[in-house]
C-alpha cells in the first residue's frame, strides 16, 4: 500500500513543473486510442498489444497547412504493467516538432480472480475493475525553417537559417477503467527547457516561469443492449494554463456487433470557452469568435485490424480555409489472449 500512496504523491507533485508543448489533443483518441492522450492507459483492458497510425491534414485548400501524424504502441505486459511508445510528427507552415515518449502503467486490479478481455476493447461480459498509474518520458525537437524567409529587409530575429533545438518532456496521468464506464486525468507538458528560437518576447510572461501544462480529463460511460448494439456517451475536457483556453469535447458513439468484429460511428463536438476578437469587414464591428468544431467519425473492427475516418468542421464566419480537417486512422491489435491473476 506504501508504493501506490507514493505514486498519488508523485502524481499530485509534479503538477508544479514547467513545460512544453507536445502531441496535440485532437479526435484521435475515439478512434480506441486513449492512450494517445492518457499515459495510464497503455495496456489497459487487453492482454495483448495494439497499434495505432494516424494522419491528419487541415485545409486542403491550403499551402503548408497544418499536418500530423502519429504512431502509437502499448503492451500490456503482466496483471500489473503495461509500456507503451508515441512517435509524432507535428507539421504546421515553417514550424515543425517531432518527437518520441516512452511510457510505463501500473495498474492495481481490485477483483480477486479476473479474466481480462481478449478483444482490444470492453464487454459486458469482461470483469475488468481497475485503477491505473502512467508516466511517458520523451524528447522533442522544434524547427523553425527561416532558409525562405525574405532577407532584403533586415530583422535582427530573422536568421535566414534551419534553426533546432530539443528538450526533454513528460507527462503523468491516472485513469479508472471498469467494463461500463471509465475516468482519466492526465497533466501534459511538465518539463520545461526554456529557448529563444523565436526571440525573447514570445510570450508575456517572464522566460523562467512559461509554463505549457496541459490539463485533461476525460468521463465516458458504456450502455449495453440485449442486442448486438451499444451505446457510449463521454466527454473531455482540457485547459492550458499559459492561455488559460479551455474547450470541451461532448462525444457520443454507437456501436454494432459482428461476428467478427463491430461497425461504430459518431459524433463529437468540441467547444472552447474563449474567443478571438475580429473586425468584421462589413458593418465595421468588432466581433468575437470561439473554436466550435463538429466531428462525425466512423470505424470498423474487423478481426485484428483497424480503420477509421473522421472529418472535422469549424463553425463561424472566420476560417483560414473550406477544407476542414481530415483524419484516418488505422491499427492493428496483436499478441491477444488472456491470463487469471492475482491482482495484489
Amino acid at each position: 500500500m506504501k508504493f501506490y500512496t507514493s505514486l498519488i504523491l508523485l502524481f499530485f507533485f509534479t503538477f508544479g513543473i514547467k513545460s512544453q508543448e507536445g502531441v496535440p489533443v485532437y479526435f484521435d483518441y475515439l478512434t480506441e486510442n486513449y492512450y494517445l492522450v492518457h499515459p495510464s492507459m497503455a495496456g489497459v483492458n487487453l492482454v495483448g498489444g495494439k497499434l495505432r497510425m494516424t494522419a491528419r491534414k487541415q485545409w486542403f485548400d491550403q499551402v503548408e497547412a497544418p499536418e500530423l501524424q502519429t504512431l502509437t504502441a502499448d503492451l500490456r505486459l503482466t496483471e500489473r504493467s503495461g509500456i507503451g511508445v508515441t512517435a509524432f510528427n507535428d507539421q504546421n507552415g515553417y514550424h515543425s516538432q517531432k518527437g518520441i515518449y516512452l511510457t510505463y502503467a501500473h495498474h492495481i486490479n481490485f477483483n480477486d480472480d479476473i479474466v481480462l478481455s481478449k478483444r482490444p476493447y470492453p464487454s459486458k461480459y469482461d470483469e475488468i475493475d481497475q485503477l491505473s498509474f502512467g508516466i511517458s518520458v520523451g524528447g522533442i525537437q522544434n524547427s523553425l525553417d527561416q532558409t525562405s524567409f525574405d532577407l532584403f529587409d533586415p530583422d535582427p530575429l530573422i536568421s535566414g537559417l534551419l534553426e533546432n533545438t530539443g528538450y526533454f518532456n513528460m507527462d503523468v496521468g491516472m485513469s479508472y477503467v471498469n467494463s461500463k464506464y471509465y475516468a482519466h486525468l492526465t497533466i501534459k507538458n511538465l518539463l520545461f527547457s526554456p529557448h529563444n528560437m523565436y526571440g525573447d518576447f514570445e510570450y508575456d510572461y517572464p522566460r523562467d516561469k512559461t509554463s505549457f501544462r496541459r490539463l485533461v480529463a476525460s468521463l465516458g460511460y458504456i450502455f449495453y443492449t440485449d442486442r448486438p448494439w451499444s451505446f457510449e456517451p463521454s466527454v473531455l475536457f482540457q485547459v492550458s494554463e499559459l492561455t488559460k483556453e479551455k474547450a470541451i469535447d461532448t462525444n457520443f458513439k454507437a456501436y454494432y456487433k459482428l461476428n467478427s468484429g463491430r461497425l461504430w460511428a459518431g459524433l463529437s463536438f468540441r467547444n472552447s470557452f474563449e474567443g478571438a476578437e475580429y473586425l468584421d469587414s462589413d458593418t465595421g464591428e468588432l466581433k468575437q469568435q470561439t473554436l466550435q468544431l463538429i466531428t462525425p467519425l466512423f470505424g470498423i473492427d474487423f478481426k485484428d485490424f483497424v480503420f477509421s475516418y473522421n472529418y472535422s468542421h469549424q463553425f463561424g464566419d472566420i476560417n483560414f480555409g473550406s477544407g476542414g480537417f481530415h483524419q484516418i486512422t488505422i491499427g492493428f491489435n496483436f499478441l491477444r489472449g488472456s491470463i487469471d491473476c492475482d491482482c495484489f
